[in-house]
């Protein structure tokens, strides 16, 4: 018998899918549509293991969506601009359009040898004119609505390159900040930016409930905008100038002791005495070389420098010292706080450090006016307070409040930890922000029938990474479009999250020209109903693409409130020394390599089969080896004729039918769950089942030649290409990856016993059959009874348990 040889099956069938145009996704009223997208990849070179964990699983839900009988859109493009472009192009001195499209190229071909079935009509490259068009004109949309403005911002900057440097190009090194390329210390600057108003949907932001999205990933957005409700205080100096501070906590104003403005504050170089300037100028070098995170270390301790300057108490006017601390920042409420040592931690370190007054004004629980050891944060009564003493802290955070405002010099806020998004990027490879500067008429957007405004391409990408595009003067010298005077172009280029806000949208009509995407097309796709990728965008590309979104909304451009309906998050594949893959640490596993030796099917199956998705986990090259066993097996089963002859007892066929419907029922679910593992799991173990049953006279009966058809059906999401070669060979019509997924009959699917799939931190080590009644407390003592689980489980002791009834128990340990 032919072997099974999937470096000749694969590519057949690849051709034959592209030649038919199966996967092309075409309106049709008569269909349920289903918008199924998968975040769109970066061009850096090859596909790596994170690609495929994200796609291949992805794939096979919507080949299964497709069997159900949905009309699915599942697209696919590049997300082309961005700094890893212009990198490549100094290291190769190449042009980063050069780079990027050969990468791409590479990886069409890569994604294709995974059996994907994308709608390749519809793909999207970011850098093309026919797409950042579009970025231009809605920039200039959000424009004319107040959503984009400029200002002065500070941004890391390298004093050797002479350039901005992007989040990513800074890193860590002998506890200094420094540019990733040369590593001079990073220094920040202020520069002229643009950005989007985001605050002003930052309560639509906080609402989830329109949304079937992972908890964590609505957690990590609520953290991220962070929300507060308080008073804004001002705090008069000795001179002219105010200082306005947020508090939760106004209740505690008559304990402010002192005044913390961060280093960047505006106010600090202009209340600055002249004897402290030097001290403070010295502070603030030091304090911009500072990450976030470790300025806001809680096990770090304070620092600070006293400015010579004083601020009046609003309700006592005691006269309080102005500092400048790191451990306060610009981006945090006003850049400015009351310092309350009693009752907030690191006051009370920052006080104890530079022996500043600690004065108790909410009584901890049974206090008797003794010192305190640590900061009191807790609710209780006013005390030390003036006329608010005895007030519990709730009722006298109004009073307090009512009595500011009474005086003009306090208001009930909210703030919010967001900050407006700032798309400005000081770089070459990016979208050209639309926008001229007149001496005459000021800030003018470029007219909407003047776009694109092309990047251009004959430049000279600088070895300091700096735009070149500043000096183009074919490129900065242009007409004013409203006086027809003399003018400058924006050299600045937009943040590359622009272009992965709205590109669920363009995939509609990639190429339209006179729209950024067609009403029809909208009508029926829109919006999307599932969308997979990882759980690192939440914070950035996620609450983006949301925004975006609501001002579509209410530009009257879609009509729904939220881009993607369903979000579902992948785990990370680790290298098999159980870290992350990387070259340096020689633990990458090339996909190429093993579809090249093992097909993609194989890589596809246990990509799917070894970890849970949600998880991932350590790559294992035995795992591999045993799925592509597996594949090998199912190959031969379907083709080698069956020796046994004899009529089957009616048992026999009412077990094989049984069988086949509880494998119908687990697959089915568990794909709707998106748990790839035991589905395939339940494929293992029905090819098992069928391999015993066709040496028994039921491989005769029409019983079987059901099973065999099933199990064909229920491979095509996992494993398409060895599906449809068998599908073909069985004489069945083109295409297997067109037919209806099978329904189980009830009746038949219901059993007496089942199969209890056991893992260990998302790893399968054991199957067992028991009980369908079973209870949880059952399948703990089985589970932990087993041989395979105690070997595996060593000393470790489990950390928690997880049962999913009638499926499987999870066993988590360190």
């Amino acid at each position: 018998m032919e072997r099974y040889d999937p470096q000749v099956i694969e590519p057949k069938w690849q051709q034959r899918w592209e030649e038919t145009g199966i996967y092309r996704a075409v309106r049709d009223p008569s269909l349920p549509k289903f918008y199924f997208l998968t975040m769109f990849p970066y061009p850096s070179g090859d596909l790596h293991m994170g690609h495929w964990f994200a796609m291949a699983p992805s794939d096979a839900v919507a080949r299964y969506l497709r069997m159900k009988g949905y009309n699915v859109l599942f697209p696919i493009g590049f997300d082309a601009f961005g700094l890893p472009a212009e990198n490549a192009a100094i290291k190769h001195n190449t042009h980063p359009k050069t780079w990027t499209y050969a990468n791409i190229e590479r990886m069409r071909r890569q994604l294709r040898s995974m059996g994907a079935s994308f709608d390749w009509t519809r793909e999207v490259i970011t850098c093309e004119p026919e797409y950042y068009k579009w970025n231009q004109w809605f920039f200039i949309q959000f424009y004319k609505r107040g959503l984009a403005y400029r200002k002065r911002s500070a941004v890391d900057f390298c004093p050797k390159c002479n350039t901005t440097l992007a989040r990513e190009q800074v890193v860590s090194q002998d506890g200094e900040r420094v540019c990733e390329r040369c590593g001079t210390p990073v220094i920040k600057k202020e520069l002229e930016q643009w950005f989007l108003r985001i605050t002003a949907y930052a309560d639509e932001l906080l609402d989830h409930s329109r949304l079937d999205w992972p908890e964590r990933v609505c957690t990590m957005q609520k953290n991220w905008i962070g929300r507060s409700e308080g008073a804004e205080i001002v705090f008069p100096t000795e001179g002219e100038d105010s200082i306005v501070v947020f508090t939760t906590r106004p209740d505690t104003l008559f304990g402010a002791t002192f005044v913390v403005l961060a280093p960047e504050h505006p106010l600090v170089p202009k209340l600055t005495a002249p004897e402290r300037r030097a001290e403070v100028e010295a502070y603030i070098h030091e304090a911009q070389r500072r990450t976030e995170i470790e300025r806001l270390s809680l096990e770090r301790e304070k620092t600070g420098v006293f400015i010579g300057a004083y601020a009046r108490h609003p309700l006592t006017e005691e006269r309080l010292p102005i500092w400048i601390s790191d451990y306060v920042l610009m981006e945090y409420g006003t850049g400015a706080v009351m310092g309350v040592p009693a009752h907030d931690q690191r006051d009370f370190e920052f006080a104890t450090k530079f022996n500043l007054p600690i004065r108790v004004v909410i009584a901890p629980p049974g206090w008797q006016g003794e010192p305190l050891s640590a900061a009191y944060e807790g609710p209780g009564t006013m005390v030390n307070s003036g006329p608010f003493d005895g007030l519990p802290s709730e009722e006298g955070k109004k009073a307090v409040v009512a009595e500011l405002e009474r005086r003009g010099l306090g208001r009930p806020a909210v703030s919010y930890r967001l900050r407006d998004w700032c798309i400005s990027r000081q770089r070459y490879w990016g979208t050209p922000i639309p926008i001229i500067y007149c001496p005459k008429c000021g800030t003018v957007p470029v007219p909407e029938d003047q776009l694109p405004v092309m990047l251009p391409e004959t430049v000279n990408v600088l070895p300091t990474g700096e735009s070149p595009l500043k000096y183009l003067e074919e490129f900065v010298r242009t007409t004013c479009p409203q006086c027809g005077g003399p003018a400058e172009r924006e050299t600045d280029t937009m943040d590359t999250f622009v272009d992965s806000s709205w590109y669920q949208y363009r995939y509609l009509s990639p190429h339209k020209d006179d729209a950024p995407w067609d009403e029809e097309e909208a009508r029926y796709w829109l919006p999307v109903d599932l969308y997979t990728g990882g759980v690192e965008h939440a914070t950035m590309h996620l609450l983006y693409t949301r925004f975006w979104t609501k001002v579509l909304r209410d530009m009257g451009m879609v009509w729904f409130d939220e881009p993607m309906i369903r979000l579902r998050n992948q785990g990370v594949i680790l290298g098999e020394d159980r870290e992350k893959m990387s070259k340096s640490r020689g633990n990458v596993v090339a996909p190429d390599e093993l579809v090249e030796r093992y097909g993609a099917d194989t890589v596809r199956a246990y990509l799917m089969f070894g970890f849970r998705w949600d998880v991932g986990g350590p790559w294992s090259s035995t795992g591999i080896e045993g799925v592509h066993r597996w594949l090998n097996r199912v190959w031969n089963l379907v083709l080698e004729p069956a020796a046994a002859a004899g009529e089957p007892t009616p048992e026999q066929v009412a077990e094989l039918r049984r069988r086949t419907h509880r494998t119908i029922k687990r697959v089915s679910q568990d794909l709707e769950d998106f748990e790839f593992n035991t589905a395939i799991a339940a494929l293992m173990e029905f090819t098992n089942y069928l391999q015993e049953a066709k040496a028994t006279p039921v491989a005769g009966h029409e019983a079987w030649q059901e099973a065999i058809r099933t199990l064909l059906l229920l491979l095509a999401p996992f494993t398409p290409h060895l599906a449809e070669e068998l599908w073909e060979r069985l004489g069945y019509p083109y295409s297997v990856h067109q037919q209806p997924w099978p329904q189980w009959d009830e009746a038949l699917a219901r059993a007496d016993t089942i199969t209890l799939v056991i893992q260990i931190n998302g790893r399968v080590r054991d199957r067992v059959e028991v009980p369908a009644s079973i209870t949880e407390e059952e399948a703990r003592r089985i589970a932990l009874d087993r041989a395979n689980v105690r070997r595996h489980l060593g000393d470790r002791q489990p950390q928690r348990i997880i049962y999913v009834p009638g499926r499987l128990i999870n066993i988590v340990v360190e």
